[in-house]
């Protein structure tokens, strides 16, 4: 499941027009553009106890904005508080929003048994299948740095991705793990599977943990060029013996290697199992618009001292377009660190950078919207 959290205008008079920042910090005006929210609260009723929450297109719901800021500040069993009053009351009805923010908490904060309490309530509500539950409590930077960078190769493999896989060989030693997305590959020709089968062959003597998804993709296009008891193309061989470690094919792997020999009369590489191992996250292959060639990570928290981490991001999205944030393993992110972000990302839009904050769990995505940071990039939650 995924909410794309865009804007909506709302008219200068509305007070909660004024950028989150501005009104949570108690200054004034300034330049942010404004932004909604998934839910509000109508306190019209509440000489009868009744409190509705509602989802609307303008203001920002107290208890979502309170929730929001609450966790962000550590304080998780009062944001939880918050939010369960709210649940709790049987006269309320309670959006999307505020759904996803407890079910969330309840992921973060590693409590299976509420999480499948609220679920079931959740499917009766919305008549759909709710989140699954994945304990997020147990998943700071260890588990994101596994999968580091994802490297998308061109379509086409010849001399000109020389540079690119230059490239590809720092990112892998500076990092020691890489992932690899050979699904847009469409051709190579001699020059490229030379400079592939270095670059792979670089990687695996600086020891790095290398992944490499859609291999069958290169395997199909290496194949014509591979003729058993013609001495030839040795280094299509070498590659297409190399990317069947990673398709898993043992069979057509011990047929090849024999065929190696004999055609160049020398000892074949011997087999290594390298796929990708079960649960691993993997990228979904094909030419989408607008994707950038890695995707940058925020993993654990973002706090008033990662400001060298929104650094980075600002030099990784020098040369890109359209930037893509990975914030599958980022579990908070603090006021300080969210209004310095904020700036950053204000910068890129105004240099014409498209930004996407993938996977955002739904407490970071309220404090992105509070702060306004859905107005300078898009931001996406995670399911």
């Amino acid at each position: 499941m995924a909410f794309n959290l865009n804007p909506f205008k709302k008219s200068s008079s509305d007070p909660s027009s004024q950028s989150g920042f501005a009104r949570l910090s108690g200054t004034g005006g300034g330049n942010a553009p404004p932004k909604t929210d998934l839910s509000a609260l109508d306190f019209s009723n509440s000489q009868q106890g009744a409190i509705e929450v509602t989802e609307i297109a303008t203001g920002i719901g107290v208890v979502y904005e309170e929730a929001a800021v609450l966790y962000a500040n550590g304080n998780d069993r009062d944001a939880e508080q918050l939010l369960t009053a709210v649940f709790d009351d049987p006269t309320a009805t309670v959006g999307e929003g505020l759904w996803m923010m407890l079910l969330d908490l309840y992921r973060l904060t590693g409590q299976r048994e509420r999480f499948d309490a609220r679920v079931i309530d959740y499917a009766r509500r919305f008549e759909r299948s709710p989140p699954a539950w994945e304990d997020l409590s147990l998943q700071p930077a260890k588990r994101r740095t596994e999968a580091a960078a994802l490297i998308n190769l061109p379509a086409a493999l010849t001399a000109q991705s020389a540079q690119q896989l230059q490239q590809i060989c720092v990112i892998g030693r500076k990092g020691g793990m890489l992932r690899i997305d050979l699904g847009r590959v469409r051709s190579i020709d001699d020059q490229g599977c030379l400079l592939v089968r270095r670059a792979l062959e670089e990687l695996t003597v600086a020891r790095v943990k290398l992944t490499i998804f859609n291999a069958s993709r290169l395997v199909d296009l290496l194949s014509p060029k591979v003729k058993p008891g013609q001495a030839e193309n040795r280094d299509y061989w070498k590659l297409m013996l190399e990317m069947l470690k990673y398709t898993g094919e043992v069979p057509r792997f011990e047929d090849l290697a024999v065929d190696y020999a004999v055609t160049f009369e020398e000892s074949p590489p011997s087999w290594e199992s390298k796929q990708p191992l079960p649960g691993e996250e993997q990228p979904v292959s094909g030419d989408s618009p607008g994707h950038g060639e890695e995707e940058f990570v925020f993993d654990s928290e973002l706090t008033g001292s990662s400001s060298e981490v929104i650094r980075k991001l600002d030099e990784f999205a020098a040369a890109r377009q359209t930037v893509i944030v990975d914030c599958g393993q980022l579990r908070r992110v603090d006021f300080v660190a969210a209004g310095t972000l904020f700036n950053a990302l204000a910068s890129l839009q105004a240099h014409g950078k498209a930004v996407q904050l993938q996977r955002v769990n739904a407490m970071v995505g309220a404090l992105m919207r509070v702060m306004s940071i859905d107005q300078v990039a898009q931001v996406m939650l995670r399911g």
